[in-house]
């Protein structure tokens, strides 16, 4: 199996909109993924060779 590095698309209004009023409290992935972004790219994982 081969992977293409690709982006982190951006979430779609309406995922973003029914996710908030499913967790009217918050969501601690929802959070750190809007505070802090994308953790790691396809780049800096490229040299591992998990299989």
């Amino acid at each position: 199996m081969s992977l293409h590095p690709r982006s982190v698309p951006d979430i779609p209004e309406e995922t973003a909109r029914i996710a908030k009023a499913a967790f009217r409290k918050g969501n601690p992935y929802m959070k750190m993924r809007d505070e802090l972004g994308t953790f790691f790219t396809d780049d800096q994982c490229s040299s591992m060779n998990l299989l």
